[in-house]
């Protein structure tokens, strides 16, 4: 026994209860269920998308691509390989071709331009005859020198007594002569040649205005 004197904390209650201060318990709590339903219902929407939607937008052709290739295999058949693959082209040749030699030919070539005819002989025995058809004094004197310089020898050289002239002129009165008078128009520098039957003598120059 104590001392001290008996209490309201003395005093022993005669339920077998437990009294005093006490903290209510909570129940656990339970996980959420609507992520769950969330995720749900989006598999759904997919997989009817996937059944309705894409078979008509043509998602299935590599499927139906797959299955073709798979049945190939099935059937021990290899897919024919593209003409463009280049493992499947031929190797090119790195040998020279027969027909690409650069040797040249022993033959003689046949590709050569013909060569052009020969104009009419020049015949420079026959004699030339000058003359002046303008106003400069001595010119037919002087053109004769270049002719007789030329080969040629002299006929007649004097002054023009015939139709008067606009140019320069070398007359012939044969074919025959055809090539010595295109021979002294060379020779002259005189572009105009003229075959005539009426001049007498075979080669005749006649100088006209504005020969210098």
């Amino acid at each position: 026994m104590t001392k001290f004197a008996r209490d309201e904390f003395d005093r022993v209650p005669q339920s077998p209860s437990r009294q005093g201060v006490h903290r209510a318990t909570t129940a656990p709590s339970r996980p959420a269920l609507w992520p769950v339903l969330t995720l749900g219902v989006l598999a759904l929407a997919v997989g009817l998308l996937a059944f309705f939607i894409f078979p008509k937008v043509g998602f299935t052709a590599p499927q139906a691509a797959t299955s073709i290739s798979q049945q190939g295999a099935a059937k021990g058949t290899a897919p024919s390989s593209s003409p463009s693959d280049p493992a499947n082209q031929p190797a090119a040749s790195t040998e020279p071709s027969a027909a690409s030699s650069t040797e040249p030919s022993a033959g003689p070539s046949t590709s050569g331009t013909p060569s052009a005819p020969a104009g009419p002989a020049v015949d420079k025995t026959t004699a030339v005859s000058v003359y002046n058809a303008t106003t400069t004094g001595g010119l037919a004197g002087r053109v004769a020198g270049t002719v007789e310089g030329g080969g040629w020898p002299l006929s007649t050289v004097g002054n023009w007594g015939g139709l008067p002239q606009q140019s320069s002129v070398i007359f012939y009165n044969s074919p025959a002569q055809k090539g010595n008078a295109q021979a002294l128009a060379t020779l002259l520098r005189i572009a105009n040649v003229v075959e005539s039957l009426e001049i007498q003598q075979p080669l005749v120059v006649v100088l006209g205005p504005g020969y210098a």
